[in-house]
């Protein structure tokens, strides 16, 4: 059962222009984000998620730390006693065609006790939402990994991981927007342009977005 609170532990000063909310758990912070983008507050701006926070930039020449405070508890209040009804997604649901060709796709395998025709239709079984963004712009968090393919980050991260790659770390899917450095567990490449300055938003994984995977090439055969 939903704490009547919403799982709104604290809400704390950052500054004169922002506030941190810290909840119970992701599931607390994507209700309310969610609702938040749905419906804003008066002033309040920008919204960046993390695992158990939420932080909540607002123009204080409109709004204040009291106010925003006072709406951000409401609102949890509201969600919790479902008084407000959990808003649609913003964003249309996005299939990203993935070869499973992964350096570590046996090596999952070998960890999960599966096959990897396993593994890959485990991963594509799935229906995954983007928690929250970080890392590099573009790299998004996305839980709904199926518990089996839980597995640790590798002991020796690379220094180079290639763009494109889709890779399992923890309870997380993840899409490397280019390459860079990186201790997830790869499972295979997409060519989706998973950030683009030139459309809006740039970053093709935002919050709250659903994802599937969908197989192609060997992985499909699989």
């Amino acid at each position: 059962m939903t704490a009547p609170d919403g799982g709104l532990r604290a809400v704390r000063r950052v500054g004169d222009q922002a506030v941190l909310a810290e909840l119970d758990g992701l599931p607390c912070v994507l209700a309310l984000r969610a609702s938040l983008v749905a419906d804003r507050p008066p002033g309040v701006g920008e919204l960046v998620a993390a695992a158990t926070t939420l932080l909540v930039r607002y123009d204080p020449a409109l709004t204040d730390h009291a106010e925003v405070r006072r709406a951000l508890a409401e609102r949890a209040r509201a969600l919790a006693t479902g008084s407000v009804a959990p808003p649609a997604p913003a964003h249309a649901p996005l299939t990203i065609r993935v070869r499973y060709d992964g350096p570590d796709l046996s090596e999952v395998a070998a960890l999960t006790g599966l096959s990897v025709a396993e593994v890959v239709a485990r991963h594509t079984s799935a229906r995954y939402t983007v928690a929250f963004a970080g890392f590099a712009p573009g790299f998004g968090y996305l839980t709904g990994t199926d518990p089996l393919l839980h597995v640790p980050r590798r002991a020796e991260p690379r220094t180079a991981v290639p763009a494109g790659s889709v890779a399992v770390a923890g309870g997380f899917t993840g899409v490397y927007p280019r390459s860079s450095p990186g201790g997830w567990r790869l499972l295979g490449t997409t060519d989706a342009p998973l950030w683009d300055t030139g459309r809006d938003p740039p970053a093709l994984l935002v919050p709250g977005r659903t994802v599937r995977f969908t197989a192609i090439g060997a992985g499909a055969a699989a």
